[in-house]
């Protein structure tokens, strides 16, 4: 079995809140005791609500966030507790492709001086040798070279997006993190880029970190799914496994709300009572106890361990296979 690229071990993440003189000062727990591993060229996906922690863990995988406990390892060495000048080596190896893909894009600079950048700060090419890496890399993204004289106002969603997508390759890094890359865009624009990254990957033998909450997107392009709930981990499954037999109350929740093109065909849905819990006053016992239909008196009590059903599925739950009646099948 191949070494993980990416593990992240028992992971917790807060930030202060209240802050003033007379506010009462709180912390809100983002991240909540998170392990999971990726390995080399799958696609890893994090699923779940606005506010669970989706994008708190790729900022720490990123080393942008420095977490409170917990270790995060990348290519075999350990890199939460490292400084900024001992993370630089390694920033080539880890890119980010962001959500907005027009925030991301500096307005007053050139396309190709944009996508050009990261190897002028990585690499001792020259000017020439630089622009001709960036043309390569435009034809790659389905762009022309012409294309790198113009703005990022001058395109469209999705030419911005593949814009992003050719910044992030130029050092050839060895895992991307996308976070919501293909939220902004329209319903074909997603398919041609989700197409793309799919692509890439096969070209470049990248590893992929896939951020989002559309269950039929991550569909498409994951190997590998971890369900998150107020800042913990409570599903890890392959993607067939975890659509065909989803073990926790939560992920059946979730996967019920994806609609169905066939109108004809009925749905049965799992709707989740109540709000989410705040995240500066965290439930005691299970996280999920508050809104689950199965909640029994331990799953108030205690908060339940990650178990291994299957080969690679793994469930934080007491009762993490139930029927209608709440009870173990």
């Amino acid at each position: 079995m191949s070494t993980p690229i990416v593990s992240v071990k028992n992971v917790t993440k807060t930030f202060d809140a209240g802050k003033g003189m007379f506010a009462k000062k709180t912390k809100v727990h983002a991240v909540n005791d998170i392990s999971f591993n990726i390995m080399p060229g799958e696609t890893f996906s994090l699923v779940g609500e606005s506010g669970c922690g989706k994008s708190t863990t790729g900022r720490l995988i990123d080393h942008l966030l420095i977490p409170d406990t917990g270790e995060i390892w990348f290519d075999g060495k350990k890199i939460s507790k490292l400084s900024q000048n001992e993370m630089r080596p390694l920033r080539s190896d880890v890119q980010m492709i962001f959500q907005d893909p027009y925030g991301s894009l500096n307005p007053r600079i050139k396309v190709q001086d944009l996508i050009g950048e990261p190897l002028l700060i990585h690499t001792n090419l020259s000017a020439g040798e630089r622009l001709k890496k960036v043309y390569e890399l435009l034809e790659v993204v389905g762009l022309s070279a012409a294309h790198g004289e113009r703005y990022p106002h001058e395109f469209s969603g999705g030419q911005r997006q593949r814009i992003g997508i050719a910044r992030a390759l130029t050092v050839h890094p060895k895992l991307i993190i996308a976070d919501e890359p293909v939220s902004a865009l329209d319903v074909s624009i997603q398919a041609q880029v989700l197409n793309l990254l799919q692509q890439l990957q096969k070209d470049f033998n990248l590893t992929y970190l896939f951020i989002s909450h559309d269950l039929s997107v991550v569909e498409m392009i994951s190997d590998k799914i971890a369900v998150m709930y107020l800042g913990t981990i409570v599903e890890t499954a392959p993607k067939k496994d975890l659509y065909a037999h989803p073990m926790h109350p939560y992920t059946r929740s979730l996967l019920s709300a994806v609609p169905i093109p066939d109108p004809a065909k009925k749905k049965e849905r799992t709707l989740l009572k109540g709000d989410l819990p705040s995240t500066t006053n965290l439930p005691a016992g299970c996280l999920f106890h508050t809104r689950c239909p199965y909640c029994q008196e331990k799953c108030i009590k205690e908060r339940p361990e990650t178990q291994e059903i299957g080969e690679g599925h793994f469930v934080k739950c007491h009762y993490p296979i139930c029927n209608e009646e709440g009870k173990n099948v």
